[in-house]
Order: structure tokens, then sequence, then C-alpha cells
């Protein structure tokens, strides 16, 4: 088992109860948080809105819970960081949204230190 430092801890938990918290406020109210997409990305959707959010807050809770446990981390934090940019994309930045920017650095970050060896080694070639 790696040994990580304190500060690994602290971002993987501090993330996964803002992606636990986020996942739990969409589930109350989905047709609000899908008011945050951008108009042109509502028109690409192939599901409705409100079913697209209950997804979304799905995703976030499992991501949440997958940090706290500490499970493949790794995977998970890459995950939470493509999730993130998406989300930066349909959503545009903004007061609300600019938590995302932070989210994407701590979650590339944890990516960064728990990637195993031999995935380092594949990343780098490419």
């Amino acid at each position: 088992m790696k040994a990580y430092p304190a500060a690994f801890h602290i971002l993987r938990v501090g993330m996964a109860v803002t992606f636990l918290w986020v996942g739990l406020l969409i589930l109350k109210s989905p047709e609000a948080w899908g008011g945050y997409l951008q108009p042109w990305a509502m028109g690409l959707l192939p599901v409705p809105v409100g079913q697209l959010m209950i997804g979304t807050a799905i995703f976030d809770l499992a991501v949440g819970f997958l940090l706290l446990v500490n499970v493949r981390t790794w995977v998970v934090s890459l995950l939470a960081a493509f999730h993130l940019a998406v989300v930066m994309i349909v959503s545009g930045i903004n007061a609300v949204t600019v938590r995302d920017i932070g989210l994407f650095a701590a979650a590339l970050a944890l990516f960064i230190e728990d990637v195993p060896p031999s995935w380092q080694k594949r990343l780098i070639k490419a």
C-alpha cells in the first residue's frame, strides 16, 4: 500500500464531501440545476434536462463515495476532472461555477499523485 502525505487525504476527503453534497443538492432540485446549462447545450440533450441532472447527481454521489473510501482514486479523479471540464463548457464560467476551476485542478492533482507508475510511463509516452 502506497503511503500518501496528509495533504492528499485532506484534498481527497474535501473533494468527496463536495461531490456528495452537490449530488444531494441536485437530487433535491434537478430542474433548478438544469438552469445552469447554456442554451446551446440544452439543444444537444438527448433526454429531458431533469433526467440528465438526476444522472449527474448519481454520478456526483458515486464520485464522492469512491473518493471518500479511497477506491481507485486515480481513475475516479480523472473522471471527476473530465466531468468538471464538461460542466465548465456547458455552463460557462460565472459566479456559481467558478469553484469548478479549483475542483478541476484538485481532481487533476489527485490523479497525478495516485496514478500507478505503469500508467505514468504510458502517459508520458503519449
